[in-house]
């Protein structure tokens, strides 16, 4: 009785031990990244690339290896337009037409797109009929479609939304098509199993273990989305639809102005940025962390 009472104590040592070191290994360290460290690894390296481009930028003019104005302009001159714009209030105006546009526009390619890639990914007929298309659509310019959309539609804002759509909604659906063929089988038998089959396994398995994909899909849509905008503003222009940031381009190089040239496009790269900083890598870090795919180490 003896042996058998120390086996079984030993036993329940081991497994208590088997059990701290699974908990262990769950357990996230629950420890704040110093605020130095922060600074130095996240906000530094940025600050430094984005200082370096107008050193080089100002270099360039300085020594004269550009010395042709028409070509480069200073920093200095672009910011004089920039700050002559603003003191105009009409900088914010150029930017919120065409993130307005943007904005929306993604949002419509989102309402499109996510039913039509489900209907791709789960329907095999379908899949076989539209996929390839899909495929197609995304590698098309943005560009390619301005020319029929102002045919079809005119010069108004609606055009704006049809380019958008038919550059971002193919990006958006393929996204969705590719995280769904990621899900593991496993869990659409759990769910299954569960009883979470059809419109239920969708909501509450598929598209759960689908989000990495989804999200990149997402974010691929909104450059997409942005390209296509600034692809229309630049080629139709009336005086109905406003200024935005690709009017204000094709009105720099009609002007032979280099430096509102370099405006419209610094505007452009900043708007881009703004949005992925503020809404998708946030996005997409949430997602990661959810599943423990997100190294903060």
């Amino acid at each position: 009785m003896a042996g058998t009472d120390t086996s079984v104590k030993d036993g329940g040592s081991d497994l208590a031990g088997l059990e701290a070191g699974l908990d262990a290994l769950e357990t996230v360290p629950d420890s704040r990244r110093p605020l130095r460290r922060t600074l130095v690894e996240k906000v530094l390296p940025p600050v430094v690339a984005v200082a370096l481009v107008p050193a080089v930028w100002q270099a360039l003019v300085s020594f004269r290896i550009v010395d042709d104005p028409t070509r480069l302009p200073a920093p200095a001159d672009v910011w004089h337009v920039l700050r002559e714009a603003w003191l105009k209030g009409e900088l914010l105006g150029y930017m919120w037409t065409s993130v307005s546009r943007g904005l929306l526009g993604f949002c419509l390619a989102l309402l499109v797109g996510t039913p039509l890639g489900l209907l791709v990914a789960r329907v095999k007929p379908v899949r076989a009929a539209i996929g390839p298309v899909l495929s197609g659509l995304q590698s098309l310019p943005s560009v390619a479609w301005v020319p029929p959309a102002v045919i079809w539609l005119g010069l108004d804002n609606t055009m704006m939304y049809a380019v958008i759509l038919l550059g971002a909604v193919p990006s958006i659906a393929n996204g969705l098509v590719s995280g769904i063929d990621q899900v593991p089988p496993l869990f659409l038998r759990a769910g299954r199993t569960l009883g979470a089959s059809g419109p239920r396994g969708t909501w509450h398995i598929v598209l759960p273990a689908a989000l990495p994909g989804y999200v990149a899909g997402l974010k691929q849509g909104w450059a997409f989305s942005w390209r296509s905008l600034m692809a229309a503003e630049i080629i139709a222009s009336s005086p109905d639809l406003g200024i935005g940031l690709g009017q204000l381009l094709e009105n720099g190089r009609n002007a032979g102005d280099m430096a509102m040239v370099f405006e419209a496009i610094l505007l452009i790269l900043g708007v881009g940025i703004a949005i992925d900083l503020l809404i998708f890598s946030p996005l997409e870090r949430w997602v990661l962390r959810s599943r423990g795919l997100l190294v903060t180490h």
